[in-house]
């Protein structure tokens, strides 16, 4: 019941923040793929805890374990499981947290609709979930590489970074920047005045018992022409659905976004020129790389807003259990500022949904 992504190209996450693991389970990958744990361990290390000072101290080393659906290095065409233990769960920590109900946080509706709800870390609420779609995501990365290679075609590369935390915002160009330059800061925002500007007012957060929101853009090159399945599952909306599933999320746009409400149809058409491989190609990107729901070969840009992270130290009102009026100062491990650990996550989902729509575009022997 809402545990799963995808048409063609399927997963299914389980296990809690706090519990013996979390995991994916992947269906719909095709025999014969060669998979890359090397690959698949790089990605969850990108999404851990504790891997610079502006992110949470809980000390998880995230090593994958493959349960099923693979055999001598490759895909065996049957579900794929994946599982990653917890090792640094600290329930008790979470014990002043019974009576009541933490501000913006998944506890009171969890407990309105289920009738119960996970006091130690949030249980399924928690980012820690994504751990699952992470390495499936690198799992999907894989796929994509295989079929372009096949095709013979540049596989779609996909590059996310921070672009803006609180009021500072990035000056980055998307059809230049590489995952090397995302993975010089721990910010993972590769404007380097900008990130020294992130750093601070992330540093600044913490010690104040507060904490920051931001937005991470995302550009996907060697898109392929007529990805996308209208009218409900145009590319746009399984990406918006995807990135809007992630934990902390409130807002996703693509191409110009709400930046065309501004504009007029003769400034915010893509007029299309001829192209160097004997298809059209487009003047402009407003639409993003996506037209009619299908992509049309431009680069694919989007950005994905993160709130504040709920969890903060600084005193909130709140109610309890019983509906009484209170006040919390919440303790414990948290991301003063979500970002940087959210790049893999968006990139993980993005590679999720061309994968699935890849494998929906095969059916109908166009590529």
């Amino acid at each position: 019941m809402g545990n799963s992504f995808g048409h063609t190209f399927s997963i299914s996450t389980f296990g809690e923040s706090h519990g013996g693991g979390v995991g994916v389970v992947i269906d719909g990958l095709p025999a014969r793929l060669a998979i890359d744990l090397d690959h698949i361990q790089e990605q969850l290390d990108r999404r851990r805890p504790g891997q610079s000072r502006l992110t949470t101290q809980r000390d998880e080393k995230d090593l994958v374990e493959v349960l099923s659906g693979v055999e001598d290095g490759a895909s065996t065409g049957a579900p794929l499981a994946m599982l990653v233990r917890n090792a640094d769960a600290r329930s008790g920590a979470y014990d002043h947290l019974r009576e009541l109900y933490r501000p913006s946080h998944a506890d009171f509706t969890y407990d309105a609709k289920y009738g119960n709800r996970s006091i130690a870390g949030g249980g399924r609420s928690s980012a820690r979930e994504t751990i699952g779609r992470v390495a499936a995501g690198a799992i999907a990365m894989q796929l994509l590489d295989a079929l372009a290679k096949r095709r013979d075609t540049p596989a779609p590369r996909i590059v996310s970074w921070v672009d803006q935390v609180h009021e500072v915002t990035a000056s980055v160009d998307p059809a230049l920047v590489t995952i090397a330059d995302v993975e010089r800061d721990p910010t993972r925002c590769p404007d380097h005045d900008a990130a020294a500007a992130m750093t601070i007012k992330i540093e600044q957060a913490r010690r104040d018992g507060d904490s920051l929101g931001g937005a991470v853009r995302t550009v996907v090159r060697h898109m392929p022409v007529g990805l996308g399945e209208p009218v409900f599952d145009r590319l746009e909306a399984d990406l918006a659905k995807a990135m809007l599933s992630l934990p902390a999320t409130k807002g996703f746009e693509i191409g110009s976004g709400f930046g065309a409400i501004t504009m007029t149809g003769l400034t915010h058409n893509d007029a299309f020129v001829p192209g160097d491989d004997g298809m059209p190609r487009t003047a402009t990107n407003h639409s993003g790389g996506v037209q009619g729901g299908i992509s049309n070969g431009e680069d694919l840009v989007f950005r994905t807003a993160f709130k504040p992270t709920a969890t903060i130290s600084s005193q909130q009102d709140t109610v309890t259990v019983d509906n009484e009026a209170t006040t919390l100062a919440a303790k414990g491990r948290h991301d003063p500022c979500v970002l940087p650990r959210a790049v893999p996550m968006v990139d993980a989902m993005a590679a999720l949904v061309l994968a699935d729509h890849t494998l929906r575009q095969l059916r109908n022997d166009v590529l």
